[in-house]
């Protein structure tokens, strides 16, 4: 299995907030060390790495990870979801209303029902 993690800057330069957070909270749980590699998606340069990432696997949104698994790609743009499914992570207390409201704010076509 090989993780990739892709994070954007912003147009300003500045890091997107939400993948600062993802990344922080990947160093501050250790889980870190389980990423292969790390892709900055450049806003500023449609040809950045990552930039190229998100068309080829067709996401629009950031922080995302690919997880290449017998030469098959899984795209995982819910950070708690990834966790779960891919690094085997125990849920902390609130998980899945944190998991929900990510998910919500990744598709704000959704609606509660």
């Amino acid at each position: 299995m090989h993780i990739t993690f892709v994070k954007k800057v912003l147009a300003s330069g500045e890091p997107c907030a939400k993948c600062r957070d993802v990344e922080e909270r990947l160093e501050r749980t250790g889980l870190i060390s389980r990423i292969d590699r790390v892709v900055v998606a450049d806003e500023r340069d449609a040809r950045s790495e990552g930039m190229r990432l998100a068309r080829r696997h067709e996401v629009d949104r950031a922080p995302f990870f690919l997880v290449l698994n017998e030469d098959i790609t899984t795209v995982y743009t819910v950070y708690l979801k990834f966790v779960r499914d891919v690094l085997g992570g125990e849920p902390s207390p609130g998980a899945e209303l944190d998991e929900a409201r990510e998910l919500l704010r990744a598709h704000p076509d959704l609606d509660l029902i």
